[in-house]
């Protein structure tokens, strides 16, 4: 059995149960996605990064 670290969705408390043993709320693994080179989402995450950081810079000034 492999054991993830789990956070609430709903309160933000780690735990390693399926289920949070504070506000019995549903929990999700918290580690990133595995890397694939056939990566299908990589030109989104670009363009959002690239707004942001114009975003961001605009701000600044």
């Amino acid at each position: 059995m492999k054991l993830k670290m789990r956070k609430c969705r709903s309160c933000g408390e780690y735990t390693l149960h399926d289920e949070c043993p504070h506000c019995k709320g549903d929990v999700g693994v918290i580690y990133p996605p595995k890397y694939s080179p056939e990566d299908k989402y990589g030109k989104y995450r670009r363009i959002l990064k690239k707004q942001m950081l114009e975003k961001e810079n605009s701000t600044r000034f």
